[in-house]
């Protein structure tokens, strides 16, 4: 919260006065004010994210691209599997 504050105090040189049609017109802006006029920085810094990726179908494979198969390796068993026992008849 404190630095929340801190930061509308430094803005508010900087924010031009976007006030609500019932409110009144002030020379030493508020901390709500500042916040309310804080949207036309935030468009002038603009946003450190990437743009979005593209949806939907893809392209496809690019011309001229060699494609190989996936390597096949052989099935790994990590258990040594039972003897099954004899079926003899005890007479």
């Amino acid at each position: 919260m404190p630095l929340m504050s801190w930061q509308l105090w430094l803005a508010r040189d900087l924010v031009k006065e976007n006030r609500l049609p019932w409110q009144s017109a002030t020379i030493d802006l508020t901390p709500g004010r500042v916040a309310q006029s804080m949207l036309s920085i935030l468009v002038d810094i603009g946003t450190p994210t990437k743009l979005p990726k593209p949806r939907g179908k893809s392209p496809g494979w690019e011309t001229g691209k060699v494609r190989i198969s996936a390597p096949r390796y052989p099935t790994v068993k990590k258990r040594v599997s039972r003897r099954k026992k004899s079926s003899r008849l005890v007479v």
